[in-house]
């Protein structure tokens, strides 16, 4: 097995999804377990949760797989919208889940007798937290290096857990102690959290999907890089949009208008390529090139 640094971005996206789908496998197998055997309404909702987050990592390890294809003739943009499509599946199955266990903790809670938690849905709902915090930090490294928004959407999704678990583990523990009615309670904040995590990751895809900008932080560092080019005289109208994992940039480069046609274009090719050196996630650079100082240039969009 390859050390983790000797891993591209694309390997980097599969493991940890696949770290991911094996943790759930087993978690949701235990929480179901001790939760049935233990008599504990929240450590139940958990695991159901858990099997959610299954088929949530099933769908993520399709979207990256689809996503690394490359362009061609019927997708001259690549798959990467791929990614933040299904990472906004990935949202709403969240904030279907978040929906289911609210209602079935109003329905326990209204029961007139609620037997009370066993030691083992304790001793579960703990080791969840310190499992998915850990998975959660790890992932949200792996989606920063990679700049994919389907790891992050994964990441959200571990942390969601480990929040979540915390809720059921004061929820379980408390039920045991004698107040049984804290256990559907600890459900039904852990769905409170889960809406608000399904919520936050499906707004981050719709932007994506609805090409919303990148950081002004991210354009406002090419539009430094373009202008170190000698023979660009102004960059203007940049703009930045997610396509997956990578940015794809516009950019309007003003440049001598007496200049011909090759100088320009060799100016433009070296302003793509110094970008593209700087700036790894960086997936395609567009650029439009005006005569500098030409006060009767408009630029034509119906957009």
């Amino acid at each position: 097995m390859k050390a983790w640094n000797a891993l591209t971005d694309t390997q980097r996206v599969d493991r940890i999804i696949g770290i991911g789908i094996a943790c759930n496998i087993l978690l949701a197998a235990a929480k179901l377990c001790a939760g049935r055997l233990g008599h504990s309404e929240a450590v139940f909702a958990d695991g159901i949760e858990s099997l959610c987050d299954l088929g949530v990592g099933l769908v993520a390890l399709v979207g990256a797989r689809i996503s690394n294809r490359p362009m061609d003739t019927c997708h001259p943009y690549g798959h990467g919208k791929a990614e933040s499509l299904l990472a906004s599946l990935t949202g709403l199955v969240i904030l279907a889940t978040g929906a289911a266990i609210a209602v079935q903790a109003i329905h326990t809670a209204a029961a007139n007798t609620i037997p009370a938690p066993q030691p083992i849905a304790v001793a579960v709902a703990a080791l969840t937290i310190a499992i998915k915090e850990l998975l959660a930090r790890t992932t949200y490294r792996v989606a920063h290096q990679t700049q994919s928004p389907l790891v992050a959407a994964q990441a959200a999704d571990h942390r969601k857990d480990a929040l979540t678990s915390i809720a059921t583990l004061l929820g379980v523990g408390a039920a045991t102690l004698g107040f049984p009615r804290l256990d559907p309670l600890a459900a039904g904040l852990s769905a409170l959290m889960i809406l608000k995590v399904g919520f936050d990751c499906f707004g981050q895809a719709w932007n994506e999907l609805m090409d919303k900008s990148i950081d002004p932080s991210q354009l406002d560092t090419i539009t430094q890089l373009a202008r170190q080019i000698p023979g660009v005289e102004h960059v203007h109208e940049i703009k930045g949009r997610k396509s997956g994992r990578y940015a794809i940039i516009d950019l309007k480069l003003e440049m001598d208008p007496d200049m011909t046609v090759r100088n320009a274009h060799a100016i433009a090719d070296q302003v793509k390529q110094t970008i593209f050196d700087a700036c790894p996630h960086v997936g395609d650079v567009m650029i439009h090139i005006n005569p500098h100082d030409d006060g009767n240039h408009r630029d034509l969009t119906r957009l």
